[in-house]
C-alpha cells in the first residue's frame, strides 16, 4: 500500500511539473527550484569561526563569550552566510509557503553535516509557538528537518520539544542580551527517554544563537548527550 501511494504521489509531482515547471528561486530559470549556478553562489559559512558557536574571526577559539557563558549545544554549525541566494531560499521557505525549497536546501544541509563531520541519532526541529504555527500553517524548521531525516536516514522527532510560551520574533529584539532574555525558559523537552540521545536540532537561519541554545538547554535538562545545532544559513 505504501509502494503505491508512493508511485501515485511520483506520477502526481511529474504532471505538476509538465504544467508548471520548477523554476529558480535565485535566478528564475526553469528546470529545478534552485540551479546549480545558485547553488554554486552561496556563500559558505567557512572558518576561521569559534568551533562552538561559529562565529567569524575570533581571536580565541572558544571565543571569549563562549569561554566566559558556554551556550548549551556543544556545537553549531551553519552551511552558509545569510546573503544573496540563501536570504531569498530562507525567506521564501519561511514567509512564501514555498516548502518544496526544503529538499535543495536539505541535500546541502546533509553534505555540511557530513563535511563538519556531525554526529546524531535524531534530529529535532526548533519549534514555533502555537499563534505562529496557525498563522504560517506549518514550521519551516520542521519541513526543513524532515527533508534532512531523509537524506541523512535518521529519524526525525517533531514533537521533541514545544514552546512554553508565545515570544516575540527574534529579529525585533535590539541586542544579543535581549534575544537570550526573550527565549529564556521558553521551551520544554516533552520526549520521554530522552537520555543518552545525540541530537541534531535544525533551524533555518541563526542570528546570535540564543534560541538553539535556548532549545539545548531543555534538551540537556532530559538527559539528552549531546546537541550539535545547524542551520542553513547564519546572518554573520
Amino acid at each position: 500500500m505504501a509502494s503505491t501511494q508512493s508511485a501515485l504521489q511520483r506520477l502526481g509531482s511529474a504532471a505538476l511539473d509538465l504544467l508548471y515547471p520548477p523554476r529558480c528561486v535565485g535566478c528564475d530559470r526553469s528546470g529545478a527550484f534552485l540551479c546549480v549556478g545558485c547553488a554554486r553562489s552561496l556563500t559558505v559559512a567557512a572558518p576561521p569561526r569559534c568551533s562552538r558557536c561559529w562565529r567569524p574571526n575570533p581571536e580565541c577559539d572558544p571565543c571569549a563569550d563562549c569561554e566566559a557563558s558556554p551556550p548549551a549545544y556543544d556545537a553549531l554549525r551553519s552551511a552558509f552566510v545569510y546573503e544573496g541566494v540563501a536570504r531569498t531560499l530562507v525567506r521564501a521557505l519561511k514567509y512564501r509557503g514555498s516548502t518544496v525549497l526544503a529538499e535543495p536546501m536539505a541535500l546541502l544541509l546533509a553534505q555540511a553535516v557530513r563535511r563538519h563531520g556531525l554526529e546524531a541519532d535524531v534530529t529535532i526541529p526548533v519549534p514555533l509557538s502555537g499563534l505562529r504555527s496557525r498563522t504560517r500553517g506549518y514550521n519551516q524548521a520542521e519541513v526543513l528537518a524532515r527533508a534532512l531525516s531523509r537524506k541523512l536516514e535518521l529519524p526525525m522527532w517533531p514533537r521533541a520539544l514545544a514552546r512554553r510560551r508565545h515570544t516575540s520574533p527574534q529579529a525585533q529584539a535590539p541586542d544579543a542580551e535581549a534575544r537570550r532574555r526573550n527565549v529564556a525558559g521558553a521551551f520544554a523537552c516533552r520526549e520521554p527517554g530522552m537520555a543518552g540521545t545525540r541530537v541534531l536540532l535544525v533551524d533555518d537561519v541563526t542570528t546570535t544563537g540564543a534560541t538553539l541554545a535556548a532549545c539545548a538547554s531543555a534538551l540537556k535538562q532530559a538527559g539528552v548527550t549531546s546537541v550539535c545545532a545547524l542551520t542553513f544559513a547564519r546572518e554573520d
